[in-house]
């Protein structure tokens, strides 16, 4: 490979952090912003749905959507995002990272609307086009992983990369205390507008007709910070890693660059000719030598994202169900439809503010300083340690039912609400310091250029298989207490295999792309001078 090629490597590795790299973390994170949008902000409506289409006058009591309609409704979405991240991992890897970036933006767009304009003349059929979409919308998403994750490291310097990417994942948690916050002030404003009796004193008043506009409203709102972002995507350029090793054209890359940093790079070549490309270079994926170098990395960031995503989803999906049991929710018979929407997802922002989103810009902050090995350990351990006390502590710490007391407005009465509250937030806190973010990280430094993103979304695919488990498997046992508490136990274990797992993965802290991947001997020649002209325009630049 030549020294221009490699003078646009070190040019990037030790470029001085700069408005653009700022750019691309608001235009990756974005989108990231709104898959958490639209993957979490189902978790606010379920309960709302099943109001307004399962009530049964026979049974006394609110509306549910049956196990299987639930599981359906949170799950789809997780299955088209499987399907995304191979999808669209292995696109990013044939045609660019750029081109494919629009295409799972306009999905998400298209499809985020459509979801909220399910229509039918009855529960099924809506039902069955909310799933369509949502699957399709989870397909979009899908290829935002791998492509966010991977433009920011091919973009990122190598002393504050893991940061950048952390920086973008973060947006994860603005866009769950987001789905929490704009389900809270949609059902607050309608509260407003359309009062209405307890369910306990007007079984059928309780339920707004109105409140079939508030749902569709949450879940279409997705689309708006997707379209924000399309105009600032298109206008990104290709990486100049992408461009040079996987497509060759060093010029290209050199031009690429200079449109990402503040100054031209213009290369002298070194008189000495690059030693020539070994065979082994041009290994394919899966192959027996992709295998040697890589299996065991690969292996370790499926392995873990899929343990981690067990847990993660289990605690996310089933958010609706927790906190009754904590004592955030009163019971449902005290609510009307829409009253009940607003408590739940005022209950989803208080946790996402105390616990979720400072787990982010911990890593954000820390993980250049104490590396992603380290995070990642840490935070299965904790995690493992405080569902390990919640699961034994499970039944003291929820109370008894209230059932036989007509006065109380509670599920459970006599529990340690605040304990449960607590351990419930630092195994949040401790999976987004932690596995949560770090699972996204590492599978984007690992791995040659070639096989980057197409990697990344191998690993992020195992993830959802696990997410996927815990919105079909855990979300079914959700109201049998005994069978929640050995839940809760099994995901502690879960967590530990994780923390086990951690082994099979290096540190990548400090360490260039190419270094990590072992790009960096295939390059030959001696090091390039490198000159610098005049800034370019902030007009030119994204």
């Amino acid at each position: 490979m030549s020294d221009s090629t490699k003078a646009v490597f070190s040019a990037l590795d030790n470029a001085k952090t700069q408005l653009y790299h700022f750019k691309a973390i608001i235009i990756a994170g974005m989108g990231f912003f709104t898959d958490a949008y639209d993957l979490f902000c189902i978790t606010a409506v379920t309960k709302l749905i099943g109001r307004l289409y399962y009530y049964d006058p026979i049974t006394h009591k609110p509306g549910a959507l049956p196990t299987h309609v639930n599981n359906a409704i949170t799950g789809v979405a997780l299955c088209g995002t499987l399907a995304g991240q191979l999808f669209f991992g292995w696109l990013g890897d044939k045609l660019g990272r750029k081109k494919v970036y629009g295409i799972t933006l306009v999905t998400m767009v298209g499809c985020a609307i459509a979801s909220g304009l399910s229509f039918g003349s009855s529960a099924n059929s809506v039902i069955a086009t909310l799933c369509f979409f949502r699957f399709w919308l989870g397909f979009g998403i899908g290829g935002d992983y791998p492509l966010s994750a991977v433009i920011m490291s091919e973009y990122a310097n190598q002393k504050t990369r893991g940061g950048f990417i952390a920086a973008v994942f973060a947006m994860q948690g603005i866009g769950i205390l987001f789905a929490g916050a704009v389900a809270m002030i949609t059902s607050r404003i309608f509260l407003h507008a359309f009062p209405a009796p307890e369910f306990q004193i007007n079984h059928v008043l309780s339920t707004q007709p109105q409140a079939d506009y508030v749902w569709r409203f949450v879940l279409m709102f997705g689309a708006v910070p997707a379209a924000l972002t399309y105009y600032w995507r298109q206008k990104m350029p290709e990486t100049a890693r992408y461009t040079a090793l996987v497509k060759g054209d060093h010029k290209k890359a050199a031009a690429d660059m200079a449109k990402v940093l503040e100054n031209e790079i213009v290369v002298e070549e070194s008189i000495s000719k690059p030693n020539p490309t070994p065979n082994t270079t041009l290994y394919g994926l899966f192959s027996a030598e992709f295998m040697k170098r890589h299996g065991l990395h690969l292996l370790g960031t499926s392995t873990t994202w899929f343990l981690l995503d067990i847990a993660f989803y289990s605690l996310q999906l089933t958010q609706k169900d927790v906190y009754p049991a904590s004592g955030l929710i009163r019971k449902a018979s005290t609510m009307n439809a829409i009253e009940e929407m607003y408590l739940l997802s005022k209950a989803m922002v208080l946790i996402a503010l105390a616990a979720t989103v400072p787990g982010y810009w911990f890593t954000v902050f820390l993980i250049d300083k104490i590396g992603r090995f380290t995070i990642q350990l840490g935070g299965f351990l904790l995690m493992s340690v405080c569902m390990a006390i919640l699961g034994v502590k499970y039944n003291e710490y929820r109370g008894h039912s209230c059932g036989s007391d007509p006065n109380s407005r509670y599920d459970f009465c006599n529990g340690k609400k605040t304990l449960f509250v607590v351990l419930y937030g630092l195994t949040l806190f401790f999976a987004n310091f932690g596995p949560n973010t770090t699972t996204f990280i590492v599978p984007a430094e690992l791995f040659p250029a070639r096989f980057r993103s197409t990697c990344h979304g191998i690993s992020a695919a195992a993830g959802k298989a696990g997410a996927i488990i815990a919105a079909f498997g855990l979300q079914s046992i959700t109201h049998d207490v005994n069978k929640i508490r050995k839940a809760i136990i099994v995901l502690a274990v879960v967590n530990m295999l994780g923390f086990f797992f951690t082994f099979l993965i290096p540190e990548t802290k400090g360490r260039s792309l190419e270094e990590i991947s072992g790009e960096d001997k295939e390059l030959g020649g001696q090091p390039p001078k490198i000159a610098q002209k005049e800034a370019i325009p902030e007009s030119e630049m994204v």
